[in-house]
């Protein structure tokens, strides 16, 4: 049985997909079958960045595909040992429904009021569609140097209900060029770069093992 993580948000430009590609390639080169469905049909940032991996020939390989629909989607995940969703900007039924068939929701944000706020209305939305709190867990994403800034961030999320994932994935130009060249963000030239996408990775692998011990119990 696989273990779905679906990533999900309100608006365009918090990371969405660069999370969605640091997962699999993580779990991919420990030797898990991966895919990543991209449900955003008209960018198809996932795929692409795939086919740039490939042509590159990066390992490990990554399996990427664009569906138009989550039920769809849905019919390949048994195939695999993580099935991540990388699902369109902006909440939709379909945000709904990939959030109800994950084990795991996944919600990238920014620092700013900007950001947060519409992931917040998010998560209010998908509890009240019912998805389950417990699956939802934040993630900081593309932030600045400020200490006190990502405090704040993380007290905000908090006091709205909800759990931040530990470490953060700062805003810099070796993620970019790391990206555009079909790589990961542990893949990067600054070993202190990856690290710091590491330990937000290690985060989420924390929270699969715990499904998989509720899954064995």
């Amino acid at each position: 049985m696989p273990v779905k993580i679906a990533i999900a948000s309100q608006k365009g430009g918090v990371g969405k997909s660069s999370c969605a590609r640091l997962i699999a390639r993580e779990f991919a080169d420990a030797g898990w079958k991966v895919k990543i469905a991209d449900m955003d049909i008209q960018q198809g940032t996932s795929f692409h960045w795939c086919k740039e991996r490939a042509a590159n020939e990066i390992l490990p390989e990554i399996r990427t595909e664009t569906f138009a629909s989550i039920k769809q989607a849905l019919k390949d995940a048994d195939n695999f040992d993580l099935f991540i969703m990388d699902g369109a900007p902006a909440a939709s039924a379909a945000t709904r429904e990939m959030a109800k068939a994950a084990d795991i929701v996944l919600l990238p944000t920014g620092l700013s009021n900007d950001d947060l706020r519409p992931q917040v209305l998010l998560g209010h939305e998908l509890i009240k569609a019912g998805v389950g709190a417990d699956k939802l867990f934040f993630v900081l994403w593309r932030v600045g140097d400020s200490d006190a800034e990502i405090q704040d961030a993380r007290e905000y999320i908090t006091k709205a209900g909800y759990r931040v994932l530990s470490g953060e994935v700062p805003d810099r130009t070796l993620y970019r060029r790391a990206s555009d060249r079909g790589k990961a963000f542990t893949e990067t030239t600054s070993a202190s770069l990856n690290q710091r996408a590491d330990k937000v990775v290690q985060s989420i692998v924390s929270a699969i093992e715990k499904i998989s011990k509720r899954r064995a119990a």
